[in-house]
């Protein structure tokens, strides 16, 4: 009976158990690490981001407050209200020193070897006796260069008592005095002002101003800041680090992706009405919207306020500080008058080169916003060339009759004007070299097609909530650039638009491509970083990029890098997002000659639908031509031969994909490598692919699918491995039945595992192994029966 009792009582003191209480973290300092109000005011201290990076699992009580030294935050009574509130096992953040050395303020003012000491110590031993833990934290730098650029520390002995207390009172430290200063000098004189609230007058209702603030951060300042103390707590490994918040890439916190600072502005706007500027569709309006823009700058920047209604224009041209703004209902459209785009130095394929002046320019800039919800029409029906095959008998006709233009000498391809169809014939893209001048390319200025946005050499840019439409190549094209927002940016283009990337980051850092919607006839969401040698010299990286929560329609990739990467592409991360109709979804390419590195690709959480080519694709042999082949098209595979690896050689390696499905494509995974340097280090993890052909690894080494589920119409083979080693096929999962499961070719082929392959009864053949794969070269293990020998037999291929 008591046992019965006791049992009882302990089922029902399980039932009723509280959970458990989150882990406290209480923080206590000045107004670097403070709580700042959030309505219309730039301001924020790191403390407001540091919750953000950590898990549900723990609670943060920020009670540090602007202008409070170790002193008065005692006297006011402040670290009481904590210590009534500390219980075992809390921990206590401390981070004082930037208030504490104002000499000439008796009520803030600790002496360092003193009274600053003492109170240290006090925060400790008081902090302890609750059972809490403290942590100490060093003093974050201030802002200051001297005349020949060099840092400049102001925080005198602070920091140094900081680390002696720590050391003697076995007290875990982040020393914020040393990564912050690293983290300053890093961005320079200039760009590291994007820490701190260096913002004029007029840019925020709640926010005076100030010219020159270099203590306080702004929000990119303070979350990068929060960053740091996250590192470093990852690096001590203290006990805080098991409550590092994930992201959605397992290999990396929260806290460790890509900070990306938004440009604000004043909040002056300057209506293009009051420049002359006439909504009726018909007026050019070029003339006025510049002159805007110009007075806009010329008074600091601000608004430049395009209204609603039908807006004819040339070229725009912007200018640092502005924010270009369409309402909605406003519909900017660029005239189809090629006479307004002169020809002037610009770029094409990651050179420089002639090119027709873009609908909207940006160079060498800073500060700059597109944003509203109106929209860009470039006009490109007028630009670009078209092949009869694209259309239906009524359309093209359609065309020849409203363009205008010329054809090709077969009838079958449409181009705007007799210098259009030079340009094809001289295959001329305006590549400015051997001495070339811009008056040399006047007699096929037609055939180079402007791209629709261009933006070179500027930093803190934002595209946001705007349409971009019908452009004439490119839509935007980003180069040389950092510190990028695009949100809520839709890009329309026909499917047939020739060219007409929706977006292209070249050699560009630190980019958010957030929730954006594009519909093109070429690339989707693309990463470049020049061709060839060019690319190579220039040695610019596109890194740090962030895209979540985009949806790509019809393009020849969902995402893309390459195939001019010749500058390298690493540290982008791809997430949450869907590719509808693309020809492929995650397409990567290059070829030889490129050279350049493509490395640390992350992407999670990615569904496809409607895929005529690859699902996924790395391909090494990449050729100028559509992806998909059109209706009777042959060709020929890349002929297979051993080159010398040298600085033209491309690199792919260190991608890691997980969560991806696919309904409908014509190959589920595609790699193929050349063989002097393979695909190197892929991981693909969680996939279900509907495909018609399943998985095709060539020349790689060190690919690792996980739990795969493969739903394919051709099933001899289900999987083929050509000269690739250290591959491992790790829970596949099977749907249907499968003539040959895998077919492994190529002496260079080994080190295959095939394991934990689920349904394997579904299976009539498990591996066919020949032209020089030897048995020695595959592991085979399944969940239930033993490995069985491998039969040889020649193949067709």
């Amino acid at each position: 009976m008591k046992k019965i009792v006791a049992i009882l009582i302990l089922i029902v003191t399980m039932a009723f158990q509280l959970p458990e209480k989150p882990v406290r973290i209480f923080m206590i300092g000045d107004s670097t690490m403070a709580n700042k109000p959030l309505d219309e005011n730039p301001e924020r201290g790191w403390g407001q981001f540091f919750p953000q990076y950590l898990t549900s699992d723990v609670e943060v009580k920020n009670y540090a407050v602007n202008g409070r030294s170790t002193k008065s935050f005692i006297k006011e009574g402040r670290w009481d209200t904590v210590m009534n509130q500390l219980q075992a096992g809390d921990y206590v953040i401390i981070q004082f020193g930037h208030n504490d050395s104002k000499i000439d303020d008796s009520t803030r003012y600790a002496a360092p070897q003193t009274t600053y000491r003492e109170n240290l110590i006090r925060f400790i031993t008081e902090a302890r006796s609750k059972g809490a833990n403290p942590v100490l934290v060093t003093p974050v730098m201030r802002r200051k260069f001297d005349a020949s650029g060099k840092f400049v520390d102001q925080h005198g002995e602070y920091p140094g008592v900081v680390k002696d207390v720590a050391a003697k009172f076995n007290v875990p430290l982040i020393d914020l005095h040393k990564s912050s200063q690293a983290m300053i000098e890093k961005e320079g004189v200039e760009n590291s002002r994007r820490f701190f609230l260096n913002i004029p007058p007029n840019h925020f209702k709640n926010y005076k101003g100030k010219e020159e603030d270099n203590t306080h951060f702004s929000e990119y300042g303070a979350s990068s800041v929060a960053s740091l103390v996250c590192q470093s707590i990852k690096d001590q490994n203290l006990a805080l680090a098991k409550y590092l918040k994930p992201s959605d890439f397992k290999e990396k916190y929260a806290f460790e992706l890509p900070k990306i600072y938004v440009p604000h502005f004043k909040r002056d706007t300057f209506n293009i009405i009051n420049y002359g500027a006439i909504s009726d569709g018909y007026t050019l309006n070029s003339k006025a919207i510049n002159t805007a823009i110009d007075s806009c700058a010329a008074k600091g920047g601000g608004t430049v306020l395009i209204p609603k209604g039908s807006w004819l224009t040339g070229p725009i041209v912007m200018k640092s500080n502005i924010n270009l703004h369409l309402d909605e209902g406003a519909l900017v459209i660029f005239t189809s008058d090629f006479n307004q785009y002169p020809l002037v130095v610009s770029s094409f394929e990651g050179v420089d080169a002639a090119r027709c002046q873009s609908p909207v320019t940006a160079e060498n800039l800073e500060n700059i916003a597109i944003t509203g919800k109106g929209i860009m029409n470039g006009n490109g029906f007028y630009w670009r060339p078209l092949k009869k095959g694209k259309l239906s008998e009524g359309e093209w006709k359609n065309h020849l009759s409203k363009y205008g233009g010329v054809l090709t000498e077969d009838k079958k391809t449409w181009y705007s004007s007799a210098k259009a169809l030079k340009g094809l014939a001289e295959n001329n893209i305006g590549k400015l070299t051997a001495g070339k001048e811009l008056k040399d390319f006047e007699s096929v200025k037609d055939f180079l097609r402007p791209n629709m946005i261009r933006i070179a050499n500027c930093k803190n840019i934002l595209l946001q909530d705007i349409t971009f439409e019908n452009s004439p190549a490119w839509t935007t094209h980003l180069m040389l650039s950092d510190h990028i927002t695009l949100q809520n940016v839709r890009v329309k283009n026909p499917w047939f638009g020739t060219n007409t990337d929706a977006l292209d980051l070249e050699s560009c850092t630190h980019a958010n491509v957030q929730s954006c919607i594009f519909d093109t006839g070429d690339d989707g969401i693309c990463i470049k970083s020049g061709r060839d040698e060019e690319g190579r010299k220039r040695g610019r990286p596109t890194a740090d990029v962030i895209v979540n929560n985009c949806v790509v329609y019809h393009s020849h990739g969902g995402f893309v890098i390459g195939s001019e990467m010749s500058g390298g592409a690493n540290n982008i991360y791809v997430s949450n997002s869907n590719f509808i109709g693309s020809d492929i979804g995650l397409r990567f390419k290059t070829t030889r000659g490129r050279g350049g590195v493509v490395e640390n690709i992350y992407v999670n959480n990615v569904n496809m639908l409607d895929i005529p080519g690859e699902a996924i694709l790395f391909d090494m042999y990449y050729a100028a031509q559509d992806p998909v082949a059109a209706n009777g098209e042959k060709r020929e595979p890349p002929k297979v031969e051993f080159k010398a690896v040298d600085e033209s050689t491309p690199i792919f390696r260190n991608f890691y994909f997980r969560n991806i499905t696919c309904n409908g494509a014509s190959k589920g995974i595609f790699v193929r490598g050349i063989p002097e340097m393979h695909v190197k280090n892929v991981l693909l993890e969680n996939l279900v692919l509907q495909a018609n052909e399943g998985v095709d690894i060539q020349e790689a080494s060190g690919i690792t699918i996980n739990n795969l589920t493969m739903v394919s119409k051709k099933t001899n083979p289900l999987v083929y491995v050509l000269n690739s080693d250290s591959v491992t096929l790790n829970g596949l999962n099977l749907k249907d039945s499968v003539e040959l499961l895998t077919q492994m070719q190529g002496e260079r082929t080994k080190d295959i595992k095939i394991l934990n392959t689920n349904n394997i009864g579904l299976v009539k053949q498990k591996v066919v192994a020949d032209y020089g794969v030897t048995d020695k070269a595959i592991i085979w293990a399944l969940p239930v029966e033993k490995q069985k020998p491998v039969k040889k037999k020649k193949s067709k291929k």
